[in-house]
């Protein structure tokens, strides 16, 4: 049992400050941040040791990142989420080191555990063995899928039955929906009736769906032996929409995930009612385009940038990352100084 919450406050202010972003499934793009991996040393010293972490699996994993010809695909979430759980703490070491200091921090699904090793809940060990734990219990899943609904929660949830439920709440009208095959694909009918616009989501399990339940339970064995510890940034998470106390150190919490509601867009409002920050995503452009179109962050004077290009051939990963780093330092002088007051967080590998 989770004792009551005395961790950080209902809130931080963040204005002012760079909030780091860590986006899940659906952000990985073939061939993100090779030419990082081939051309940036830090960034591939802290990737090679993330594989390692892996043994066998984490070779397997490097060798389909960089193959022309892998033997399974990224689109996988056996390659997407480790290889953005990886990419996502190297892009963070990579912007600290460069002396830019996130004042909070939010990831998206699989982005929390990548979250969670900067705010030092748990040390990137840790936090990859959990990843691939997890993965292994979901090996197992009923196959299934997500749609991509544009419209509201309040819109779509009568529609939903047989087991497919709302899976994520990325904004005012963007919403996931996750459950079996069949029944998903009754749901998409009943919402295109209703006039609602649907696109299904390349995935082949039903993320973030009570039918995944059962095997998240199965993790919580193994994430009661890990050493987790409160955050020593000011975490938000995407579940319960608001900042992370004591809750960060229950297993399970962390177990449960995969078979809970993402509540991004609740996550995301709370930070952009501390005033104008400057979101920065470790990542290939998921969430630089939801904070972009927040009109909280809009009105504020809010600014997004995102540390991998959107197109994996329009521009190398490593001039994208150096003129992006600029960008933060000229537009947002002051981001970094930001961390007065933050605890640092020593080197978590």
């Amino acid at each position: 049992m989770v004792e009551p919450d005395t961790g950080p406050p209902a809130s931080v202010r963040a204005a002012g400050g760079v909030v780091l972003l860590f986006p899940g499934q659906g952000a990985q793009r073939r061939g993100m941040a090779v030419d990082l991996y081939r051309r940036h040393e830090p960034f591939r010293v802290t990737m090679d040791a993330i594989f390692e972490f892996w043994g066998g699996e984490g070779e397997a994993i490097r060798a389909d990142w960089l193959s022309d010809d892998p033997v399974v695909g990224i689109d996988d979430f056996r390659r997407s989420q480790p290889l953005l759980f990886a990419i996502e703490v190297a892009l963070a070491k990579v912007i600290r080191a460069a002396g830019i200091e996130p004042v909070a921090l939010l990831g998206h699904s699989v982005g929390e555990i990548a979250a969670a090793v900067i705010a030092g809940v748990a040390t990137v060990a840790d936090a990859a063995a959990m990843l691939m734990e997890r993965l292994g219990q979901l090996a197992d899943a009923p196959s299934g899928g997500m749609l991509a609904v544009a419209a509201s929660a309040t819109e779509v949830e009568p529609l939903l039955r047989d087991g497919v439920s709302l899976a994520a709440v990325n904004g005012p009208k963007q919403i996931m929906v996750a459950g079996p095959n069949e029944p998903l694909e009754r749901a998409r009918l009943r919402l295109a009736k209703a006039g609602l616009i649907t696109q299904r989501v390349h995935v082949a399990i039903p993320f973030h769906s009570p039918v995944l339940a059962p095997l998240a339970a199965r993790s919580l064995s193994a994430l009661e032996s890990m050493s987790l510890s409160l955050p020593a940034l000011p975490l938000y998470s995407g579940y319960t929409g608001a900042l992370l106390g004591r809750e960060a150190t229950d297993p399970g919490f962390w177990a449960a995930q995969p078979a809970r509601t993402v509540f991004f867009a609740t996550a995301l409002d709370a930070i952009a009612r501390s005033g104008p920050c400057a979101f920065v995503e470790a990542g290939p452009w998921q969430l630089t385009a939801l904070v972009r179109r927040h009109p909280l962050i809009t009105r504020s004077g809010g600014q997004a940038f995102a540390l991998l290009p959107r197109q994996v051939r329009t521009i190398g990963g490593a001039e994208h990352l150096a003129a992006t780093l600029d960008q933060i330092r000229v537009s947002c002088p002051q981001r970094g100084s930001c961390s007065a007051g933050v605890p640092e967080i020593s080197n978590p590998l």
